[in-house]
């Protein structure tokens, strides 16, 4: 059985991964997503799971020259150029978490300038949360909602849910406008200010709520909203 499509269904890389979450494969299979197809007599898995054997691990691997990829039987050209990409992406990845999680937050700029490229091709509005420690510095952010921000999706229950389990010392609201225009609504305003009152009973104040809006933002501190 050298071909992919001759596993059963819930075997096949892709389809697992889709069903169960990328967690669920293996090393050699998540590779083998990239690779995409196999050679003659040797599935797609069995070409990935050849070159992390060889190398010993995928961070050796993903340290490999484009040259060195296509030594590799069954990689040509345009297999080793997804690999690099992919490769790349991951350590960019790790690159800015690493910055992110280093970086002191000394005012709204700051964290406009993190979170200005997250949003640039962002066609809904997401929500975020930034789990700040005593220090300042960002611990933890993540998305809450995706689309039009109401009450209804933004619980203070979720939002704070993070900080709890970070014990955060602050959280950073902060949210786009892919209208283009950063001014707050009515509607960004309430929710602010329930979010706030939220934050005092808790004992994790909102240091702030950020609108980033392509490259311009609003802060509700500056702005004396909260």
């Amino acid at each position: 059985m050298n071909r992919i499509k001759d596993l059963p269904l819930d075997d096949r890389p892709r389809e697992k991964l889709i069903l169960r979450g990328p967690q669920s494969l293996t090393d050699a299979e998540l590779l083998a997503i990239l690779l995409r197809t196999g050679k003659i007599g040797k599935s797609v898995v069995a070409v990935a799971q050849e070159m992390i054997g060889k190398e010993g691990n995928l961070a050796k691997l993903a340290s490999r020259s484009l040259a060195d990829l296509k030594k590799n039987s069954g990689v040509g050209k345009d297999k080793a150029v997804a690999l690099l990409a992919a490769f790349e992406i991951s350590r960019r990845i790790l690159s800015q978490e690493k910055w992110h999680s280093e970086k002191k937050i000394t005012s709204p700029e700051d964290v406009a300038n993190m979170f200005i490229p997250l949003f640039r091709d962002e066609v809904k509005e997401r929500f975020l949360v930034i789990c700040l420690n005593s220090a300042n510095k960002i611990i933890k952010h993540e998305t809450v909602s995706i689309g039009n921000l109401n009450s209804s999706v933004v619980h203070p229950r979720e939002i704070f849910k993070s900080a709890l389990e970070q014990s955060a010392a602050s959280i950073i609201l902060l949210h786009n406008h892919p209208s283009g225009n950063p001014e707050p609504s009515n509607e960004d305003i309430s929710i602010t200010k329930k979010l706030v009152e939220a934050g005092k009973i808790m004992d994790i104040p909102v240091f702030d709520h950020i609108i980033i809006a392509g490259n311009n933002y609003t802060s509700f501190v500056e702005k004396r909203l909260i």
